[in-house]
């Protein structure tokens, strides 16, 4: 009989992810056939004493807001990209038991960009100042940009991730929203601002059509960022394409094993219509 091995994704909430759809495709590709990904509801303060109660059945755990910081903090090791960024999405068991930490945001982000034809030297607009926002200025120091440009709504969030730009080795600019207009005038904007922030800046930008326009939503899709920046030509990458991406490298680091891509885009797209 096959070892039963488990992982699942912790946030909350998290009735809404889409992770097991995206994993559970990947073992049955694999044919992984003693695997399963479940979906556990986990408040960040509640996170340490779930996570030490787990049993040697548990490979890995996938992790989304709000607990990013908090399982970069259980983690016995890390990985530097983790470390920078301060917040890790990924918790993989290590053979003598302890949590390693990683953040395949940062990865899964430099996959999706690099496919749609970023190359070293670009221009970056940033719009918010939250987690993803950090995950993106990681992602961008490992495309070799030349500027990020943040633009929020905080100027004190901005500053926040001065930190993160240096641990990275990264140039970062701040801007304020007002100007955000005129920002995604960049080779590559990235919006990681909640649903409907952006929204009135669909009409206000000139956008550039060899701008690629990376929107960390996916629902509703399109948004009236992405569906302008359509219309002008941009190449678009949505946030279900990072979905898929992050979800790729934590397949790779729980099972051991090549992620089954393909099938797990497929399953992915087919849960959404």
């Amino acid at each position: 009989m096959a070892l039963r091995r488990r992982a699942a994704v912790l946030g909350k909430p998290i009735a809404h992810s889409l992770s097991p759809v995206i994993h559970t495709a990947g073992y049955a590709a694999a044919g992984l056939t003693g695997w399963s990904y479940t979906r556990i509801e986990c408040a960040a303060a509640e996170l340490p004493a779930l996570v030490a109660g787990l049993g040697p059945e548990w490979a890995g755990l996938s992790v989304t807001m709000p607990g990013k910081e908090a399982a970069l903090a259980v983690a016995a090791q890390a990985s530097p990209v983790a470390v920078a960024v301060g917040a890790a999405n990924t918790l993989v068991r290590r053979p003598d038991g302890s949590w390693y930490a990683d953040n395949t945001d940062v990865g899964g982000m430099v996959d999706v960009l690099t496919a749609a034809g970023v190359r070293p030297g670009a221009t970056v607009t940033v719009l918010g100042a939250g987690g993803t926002a950090r995950a993106a200025l990681a992602a961008a120091a490992l495309l070799d940009v030349r500027t990020a440009t943040v633009v929020a709504r905080r100027p004190e969030a901005v500053e926040e991730l001065g930190s993160v730009a240096r641990a990275v080795g990264l140039s970062m600019a701040g801007a304020s929203w007002a100007v955000a207009a005129d920002r995604c005038r960049a080779d590559v904007v990235i919006s990681t601002v909640p649903k409907g922030v952006a929204d009135p800046l669909a009409a206000m930008i000139a956008w550039r059509p060899d701008t690629v326009l990376f929107d960390a939503l996916y629902d509703p899709w399109p948004t009236p960022l992405a569906a302008s920046a359509q219309v002008a030509g941009c190449r678009i990458v949505s946030g279900l394409d990072l979905l898929l991406a992050q979800a790729v490298g934590q397949f790779e680091q729980f099972t051991g094993v090549s992620a089954p891509r393909d099938a797990m885009a497929a399953a992915l797209h087919a849960s959404r219509h």
